[in-house]
């Protein structure tokens, strides 16, 4: 397994200063200085609300913030009076990324619609931006270069639980409005299970697309039909499954674009995992091959660069959970794994064996043979 080109410490850290500052302008950005903070209890839960008066009628307007558990939202919401955005500061800190560090930046329309969501609420109530435009954000995470051909898409793909959606008791604006505030020509694309609903809007100028996901956590039954969203501002959302195993206990990060939009995505080895599961997955859906093998290609990418920081527990630790999920779960991973040549597929058995090992399992559970680090894998003609 050849290594992947670690990025300068200096970049790293000029990254994270960014994630940093960008979370600490989201905060002033979306809140008003008329407002107040409150913790409110829920199924013995503590959630952060921020409320202000209402203009007319008395009483307060509610939006909901984030779990108290999480301490990057606490700590914000402690020091709220004291924030200030620094936008100047973070679009020098993203284009030294981009221009010194060669990290990758997205298409600007892509950008635009994440940040407009962003702006919206999106990331505030757990909605979790996943797919290609995700997967630009973790050279910067892992501090490694990844492969750039599979960073191409013409599309931006958003997640939430159905479960979130309907407790956190807020919603962002009408989804198509605040997409038509990035391009105008957006349309709704109605699904075909119910013509009512729409889990896709199209740019009629462009092409892009916006889709909507949520984790099929029903019966068969209930596999491509819309799912109500009560926090996606009149979006309904397609279900798919191993959704849940993907944006489950999402990390924060910046996507470089404009002055850095924090967002929410999946762990990188959630992610890697899960591109694994549906990269076999796909020619028995009927997708295209062309998507199948870019799943596969940026599953290695990320891979590589794990194993090259040292991380393969952490790696190991998705991998198991994902195995002890079924026969389905091992199936499709044993098929995408056997579509790689020998060289990468022996490597990632040693170093998965050695992450297993080191979380306190055994690799033979795990379809991992015992191979010694040395031994060198026969080459496929």
């Amino acid at each position: 397994m050849a290594p992947t080109q670690r990025l300068d410490i200096s970049y790293q850290t000029l990254y994270s200063e960014l994630v940093q500052r960008s979370l600490d302008e989201s905060f002033t950005s979306e809140f008003s200085s008329n407002g107040r903070f409150v913790a409110v209890e829920v199924k013995n839960k503590k959630y952060w609300y921020f409320d202000t008066p209402k203009a007319e009628g008395g009483g307060q307007d509610r939006r909901y913030v984030g779990p108290v558990d999480d301490s990057e939202i606490t700590k914000r919401v402690e020091a709220f009076k004291d924030l200030k955005a620094d936008l100047k500061g973070r679009r020098r800190l993203v284009s030294t990324l981009v221009r010194e560090a060669h990290l990758p930046r997205p298409l600007a329309l892509a950008g635009q619609v994440v940040e407009q969501l962003a702006k919206a609420g999106f990331f505030r109530m757990r909605g979790v931006l996943v797919g290609t435009v995700a997967y630009q954000c973790y050279a910067a995470i892992l501090g490694r270069r990844l492969e750039a051909v599979a960073m191409q898409t013409g599309d931006a793909d958003f997640a939430q639980f159905h479960e979130i959606s309907v407790a956190i008791k807020d919603s962002i604006p009408p989804i198509l409005q605040v997409l038509q505030e990035v391009d105008p020509t957006f349309r709704e694309v109605p699904s075909q299970a119910d013509s009512r609903a729409s889990t896709q809007f199209v740019s009629k100028e462009t092409g892009f697309k916006v889709e909507f996901l949520t984790p099929n956590q029903w019966s068969d039954d209930q596999a491509g039909k819309p799912v109500p969203m009560p926090a996606l501002g009149g979006a309904a959302a397609f279900p798919l499954r191993f959704l849940d195993f993907l944006i489950h206990q999402p990390i924060r990060a910046v996507l470089l674009h404009g002055a850095g939009v924090p967002v929410l995505i999946p762990s990188p080895e959630r992610y890697a995992v899960h591109k694994l599961i549906v990269g076999s997955r796909r020619k028995t859906d009927g997708d295209v091959s062309a998507k199948s093998s870019k799943d596969r290609l940026q599953a290695k990418s990320i891979i590589e660069a794990m194993i090259a920081n040292r991380q393969q527990a952490d790696l190991a630790s998705a991998f198991v959970e994902a195995w002890d999920r079924g026969d389905h779960w091992k199936a499709a991973m044993r098929t995408s794994i056997a579509t790689y040549d020998d060289d990468f597929q022996s490597s990632l058995r040693i170093e998965l064996a050695k992450g297993v090992t080191e979380i306190g399992s055994d690799p033979e559970d795990y379809d991992l043979a015992q191979q010694s680090a040395d031994e060198k894998p026969a080459t496929r003609n």
